[in-house]
């Protein structure tokens, strides 16, 4: 899970949205700090960035970068933090900006919240070193004994809440070695480098430290571990409110597990901070001491201002590793002894879980998070320990949850034991399909996935029963609680078809691609500036995302354009009208960027519209692109191939092939990327290169694709069933966007045109890898759809790509599919949500099912359908 999703999910019960668009008048959820609403002075600005607000006199003129100043709060204090600041800085004209709500506090400082961030309130612009030496001295005299969390990436001026960092003030950004857009600043010799903000101190290599933050450094270091009879061996994990390490208790030898709190920080949904929480957790287990369900508490200490709860170590692996490795729907086919063999092991571990809640329910603890994630098996597979109970409560029934995974999320009105009832309900269900993140959205859900599940595995009649009773209980049969009403037919579980929840199954073409359609144009908000079609909550992380072909409009008319769904005029309007004066800083990539955007408006008729973006486009430094098909040159130029080609301006077609040119040279120059596959590794350039070698026939642009080809297959391993996957170190990954079923696309292309015995193989390899019965999300460049796309386009003559078998893959997108507003819907990544874009949402699965299913080619850009080589 991604836990940066969880704050985009507040704003909206359907889609994901910016926490900033909650209401923010007087008793709204987001309403602002008194301070924040306070008159400014004539020649003050106060406006909106992202989840700031910013105050700056008009004719202020800061550094691009500098040493800023940033202070931390906590809920109850940061109106008061604020106002000290307010009536320092704004007499004295000086920049800065503040979270300007309670809610946008919290969820910055949120347990799962960016370590990174963490515990910023406000931030001050100082116009040189000697005023930011001046000003955080007199903001900690200011600020003298107010509280507030740590701030990780940054330098803390003496005991207080005031912190200096080195970083950029201006709104400039440039890739990083994965190839992402980020926040830079210029190094010594005036290039952009990404402006590291990490959850540790760093002073840029070419930067001296000035002398009035020496002391503070050395403070700094003071604090060691070196006296702890513990020894730390690894870390586990982190959170913003401290770290899980392994360690070793150094006068008995003993291997422990030591949890990290920092105070003030890692907040829940009732505001506790991570110490309350690990008070909670260590009361909790001394309760349950002797239980074999549950660890020993060994120890509890402090070391410098964070606690540390020194627990059992519990020798196994969580039960969610055991899921990835067992579970039959990972298969092409599974036999029916497989299915059968599985299904009577997950009953079995269900059966261990539930005694073990039962076990600590007569003890008068309540779990109130137990997932996946939480429960340890052994490795005998015969006995089970619960583990992390930060969120329990000992002899209280009315609590309700504050920290959940969001696929176990109780209903509001949950409190107590029916906390954990509803999560062991969710279990049921979660080890045969792992989908009840859906029931965020969409309780009714439950009855679809079980419906599911009773045809995939022989469940016996009846066991999945009290699951659903628990999970629907209080549910109003017209719609679910706080859904937004949408209206979910009341339907008994285990017959009937997908009908019976959805409106149209995928597979019904063209009813399907109508409905989809319609509810892309439902969701629409043409009067917004940022998004038009609600999708990824990428669309908020970079200037025009709501505008880019990944996660924004350009995409999503391409595939309501490409299968010949009605068109959304009020969407071609809106994009016009943001492509004709882009945000500063818009990024010109592909799926990124104004080239998606411009090879869009081409496509949709709209040439002028289009050549003046590629104007646009062409004046901006092309030095600090990645070298990716996603948002870098490789994009860019088989866009401008593309352009070069439909409008008859030949002079686009110089400058695609000066990017290959420049790719190729970086290729030479600069190390390798550290990502792989058709959007961020050397896959992309193969697309370019062999494009270009279909434009003017040059034997060494096919050398090059099938050069960067075997780069990106040196980075994929065999795993299981024999598939050919991108090996990411922790996990590997079939998938169509950076796994390896986008590499065996463009195989498939230079196949086409020149036999490779190495390329035959591994793409057989990879189209196995498109085959599996379950993947956990339906977008196109991370679940389903993408192998649905693959199968129905590949020129293989490997087994599994016949109609039969695009059907089954086809069926199975229904499996994370919702209905909107009546309409066949999907959800996005994470599935915490829908979305409507293309690479994560409906849009990606309707042109997905184009290319399987309507009446003429449909394809990605630059993906036509591959002719078959003699």
């Amino acid at each position: 899970m991604n836990k940066g999703y969880a704050a985009y999910c507040d704003a909206d019960r359907q889609f994901y949205d910016a926490p900033h668009r909650l209401r923010t008048d007087e008793g709204g959820p987001a309403a602002h700090y008194e301070t924040a609403r306070r008159e400014l002075p004539d020649g003050w600005l106060r406006y909106r960035s992202g989840d700031w607000l910013a105050f700056r006199p008009v004719d202020c003129r800061l550094p691009d970068q500098g040493w800023k100043i940033h202070v931390s709060a906590c809920l109850d204090n940061a109106d008061r933090v604020l106002a000290a600041i307010w009536d320092h800085c704004v007499p004295r004209g000086i920049a800065f900006k503040c979270m300007p709500s309670p809610y946008l506090l919290h969820t910055r400082n949120a347990k799962y919240a960016d370590r990174a961030g963490s515990g910023k309130f406000v931030t001050v612009y100082p116009a040189d070193d000697e005023q930011c030496r001046d000003v955080a001295t007199d903001l900690a005299a200011l600020l003298a004994g107010e509280p507030g969390p740590y701030i990780l990436s940054d330098l803390r001026w003496g005991e207080g809440p005031v912190y200096v960092r080195y970083g950029s003030f201006a709104d400039r950004t440039c890739h990083d070695a994965n190839g992402v857009l980020c926040p830079a600043i210029e190094d010594d010799t005036g290039t952009l480098v990404p402006d590291r903000r990490e959850p540790t101190f760093h002073v840029p290599s070419w930067l001296t430290l000035p002398a009035f933050l020496a002391p503070h450094l050395a403070a700094r270091t003071a604090t060691t571990v070196g006296e702890l009879p513990y020894r730390i061996e690894r870390a586990l994990h982190f959170s913003n409110g401290g770290g899980v390490y392994i360690g070793r208790d150094l006068r008995t030898d003993e291997q422990v597990v030591l949890k990290e709190a920092r105070p003030y920080a890692g907040l829940g949904a009732d505001g506790a901070d991570a110490v309350t929480r690990l008070e909670r957790e260590r009361d909790a287990l001394r309760r349950l001491s002797g239980l074999v369900c549950t660890p020993e508490v060994h120890d509890w200490f402090t070391l410098g201002d964070h606690r540390f709860l020194v627990l059992e170590f519990v020798q196994g692996s969580p039960l969610n590793t055991f899921f990835a490795h067992r579970h039959p729907l990972i298969e092409t086919d599974p036999s029916p002894e497989r299915l059968a063999e599985y299904t009577q092991w997950a009953m079995r571990v269900y059966g261990l879980v539930e005694n073990a809640v039962a076990e600590i329910h007569a003890r008068g603890v309540v779990f109130n998070d137990l997932h996946l994630f939480n429960i340890m098996m052994s490795e005998d597979e015969s006995s089970v320990t619960l583990l992390d109970f930060e969120a329990a409560t000992v002899d209280d029934e009315t609590r309700r949850q504050v920290v959940a995974n969001p696929g176990f999320l109780a209903p509001a009105d949950r409190r107590g034991t029916d906390v954990d009832r509803y999560a062991l309900a969710c279990l049921r269900i979660a080890l045969f399909l792992p989908l009840t993140s859906l029931f965020t959205v969409d309780r009714g859900k439950a009855r679809h996935l079980v419906r599911i599940a009773m045809a995939e595995f022989p469940i016996p009649e009846g066991w999945l029963d009290s699951a659903l009773e628990e999970i629907l209980r209080d549910r109003h049969p017209d719609g679910p609680a706080g859904a937004a009403g949408l209206a979910v037919p009341a339907v008994s579980h285990g017959t009937g078809s997908t009908h019976d929840y959805l409106p149209v199954t995928p597979a019904n073409w063209p009813e399907s691609r109508d409905s989809m359609a319609r509810a892309i144009r439902a969701s629409a908000t043409p009067d917004r500036e940022d998004r038009c079609f609600p999708g990824d909550i990428a669309q908020f992380a970079i200037p025009g995302g709501g505008a880019c072909f990944g996660h924004g409009a350009a995409g999503v008319l391409y595939a309501l354009a490409e299968t010949g769904a009605a068109a959304c005029p009020e969407g071609e309007e809106w994009l016009l009208r943001t492509a004709k004066n882009p945000r500063s800083g818009t990024p010109i990539g592909f799926y990124d960027g104004l080239a998606g955007v411009a090879w869009t408006l081409d496509r949709l008729g709209h040439r002028e519209q289009a050549l003046e973006l590629v104007d646009l486009i062409l004046a901006q430094d092309r030095g600090t692109l990645a070298r990716d098909l996603h948002s870098g040159l490789a994009g860019l130029g088989l866009a401008l191939d593309a352009l070069a080609a439909s409008t008859g301006e030949h002079a686009l077609q110089a400058h695609a092939f000066a990017c290959a040119e420049e790719l190729a040279e970086r290729t030479r120059s600069e190390p390798a990327p550290t990502r792989a596959g058709l959007l961020y590794g050397a896959t992309g350039s193969a697309l370019l290169y062999l494009r270009l070698y279909e434009r003017v026939g040059e034997s060494s642009l096919l050398d090059a694709a099938a050069e960067a080809l075997r780069r990106d297959l040196a980075r994929c391993v065999i795993a299981v069933g024999g598939t050919l996957q991108v090996d990411e170190g922790r996990r590997t990954m079939p998938y169509l966007g950076a796994g390896s079923v986008g590499i065996g696309m463009v195989l498939d292309d230079y196949l086409a045109h020149r036999a490779d015995a190495e390329f035959e193989a591994a793409r057989g390899e990879i189209v196995r890898a498109a085959q599996a019965r379950f993947y956990a999300q339906p977008g196109l460049f991370r679940g389903a759809a993408g192998m649905v796309l693959h199968l129905s386009r590949t020129t293989t003559e490997e087994p599994g790509i016949e109609p039969a078998d695009i059907r089954r893959q086809i069926d199975s997108l229904a499996w994370g599919a919702l209905p909107y507003r009546g309409q066949l819907a999907f959800a996005g990544e994470q599935m915490m949500r829908l979305s409507m874009d293309l690479s994560t949402g409906t849009a990606g699965c309707l042109l997905a099912l184009g290319s399987a299913l309507h009446d003429r080619p449909v394809h990605l850009p630059f993906l036509p359908p591959p002719t078959r080589r003699p």
